[in-house]
């Protein structure tokens, strides 16, 4: 076992870099372990020589063979996904190197098009962007960028329970909007948002509405059809597939501007050769991802939820951080949130890491950093409460089992 040096609060410890077999992971709103599904849709790629180009390996933009057969791959992809979310038509899939691409190009490329379009009509005042405080970091920093370029940026907060109400959004919304953007479920405490009333209220105003669905896909249905959505982000790694390959739903008619330039691939709208590998891989676990809820799988992580937060609530110094009805379908079935009074999660989270089992503090994105949490200081909880929460999240590989030894664990850790 190999042992590496960790700085920490302005001291060196040592930590283990080997996993031990019985390790349990709790972190899945981080990142998910790749599943059967993807790593078999990913095989057949991964041959050499000659043979890579008879099962797609070619460059899918190029006109010989080889590359119509990747190209005509691409599109049997962009065609399943597409059905998973119900688009219209498949070009309304934009396949992105992961959903910070994703996000960043929704704010910018849709929000710059729309002011464009505003101009067009006549408009001669600021654009206005709004957004709320509890968003991912990838679009909180497409939106100061914005702000950087003359845009009149809105920031929403949430309530108490972690929710951006519509009435929040209807108290400040007015013709000068261009683009909203609101997560569809959050990746700290689960809640997930009215995207569809929000949405609804976007259009009123002649603006576009687009969602960070990175955390809600495969926990929620999406049905472009029918949604007033105009926008959404997905990512790969969030629904047990490879790293670094995302989407982005667009949908058709809605003004956009590329935000990645160079060779002009997919449909003009994001320049790169695409990563057909990774985009093959995103296709099965995403399939396997939406078909959980028929086969019971999401009703087994809402009852590892609620037994969760029954069983820490009983731990001395341990409370939710949201009151989360047993069985409520307003949160994801997936992440529990607790805060634990005299401890710093990073403390938690190093001694639960010795005893074998991996949990966060919060959001992976902000893991090295030792402020509180932007969402948890947003929803109102104080700044030393928000040092001490931890963040548990599972799926289709976590057992019942575990669970129960992560509370006896953590009530070790406490005592």
């Amino acid at each position: 076992m190999r042992q590496h040096n960790v700085l920490y609060k302005d001291k060196r410890i040592t930590m283990a870099t080997a996993v031990s077999q019985d390790y349990v992971y709790l972190d899945w709103a981080a990142t998910s372990p790749l599943c059967d599904e993807a790593r078999a849709a990913m095989e057949p790629y991964l041959v050499c020589g000659k043979e890579a180009l008879r099962t797609g390996q070619a460059n899918p933009n190029s006109l010989h063979s080889p590359g119509r057969l990747a190209f005509e791959q691409l599109e049997s992809l962009r065609k399943r996904f597409a059905s998973l979310v119900h688009a219209s038509r498949p070009s309304e899939i934009i396949f992105t190197g992961g959903a910070t691409e994703a996000d960043n190009t929704a704010l910018i490329g849709i929000a710059s098009a729309a002011y464009a379009e505003k101009q067009r009509a006549g408009f001669k005042g600021t654009p206005t962007v709004i957004t709320s405080s509890i968003e991912h970091e990838a679009v909180l920093e497409a939106a100061k960028y914005l702000k950087a370029h003359n845009y009149n940026v809105i920031t929403l907060n949430p309530n108490a329970q972690g929710f951006i109400t519509p009435d929040s959004l209807q108290n400040v919304i007015d013709e000068s909007a261009v683009l909203v953007s609101i997560q569809s479920a959050n990746s700290e405490i689960g809640s997930l948002q009215p995207i569809e009333q929000l949405a609804d209220i976007t259009h009123q105003y002649k603006a576009y509405f687009h969602t960070d669905a990175v955390q809600a896909f495969g926990k929620i249905p999406f049905n472009f059809t029918e949604s007033a959505v105009d926008a959404a982000s997905f990512a790969a790694h969030k629904v047990c597939g490879p790293k670094g390959v995302g989407a982005l739903y667009v949908r058709s008619r809605i003004p956009y501007n590329a935000y990645l330039l160079g060779g002009g691939q997919e449909g003009a709208r994001r320049s790169g050769t695409q990563n057909l590998l990774g985009i093959a891989g995103f296709v099965a676990a995403a399939e396997k991802a939406v078909a959980a809820d028929e086969e019971g799988e999401l009703e087994r992580q809402l009852h590892m939820r609620d037994f969760l937060y029954e069983q820490l609530s009983r731990l001395s110094g341990v409370r939710p951080t949201t009151h989360v009805e047993p069985r409520s379908r307003s949160y994801l079935p997936n992440i529990v949130h607790v805060l634990v009074k005299g401890f710093e999660s990073e403390t938690l989270v190093l001694r639960l890491d010795m005893k074998g089992f991996g949990v966060s503090g919060g959001s992976a994105c902000a893991s090295h950093s030792l402020e509180p949490s932007h969402v948890l200081v947003a929803m109102g909880v104080s700044g030393d409460e928000a040092l001490g929460s931890l963040r548990i999240s599972f799926g289709r590989y976590t057992s019942q089992s575990d669970v129960e030894r992560f509370v006896q664990a953590l009530k070790e850790c406490i005592s």
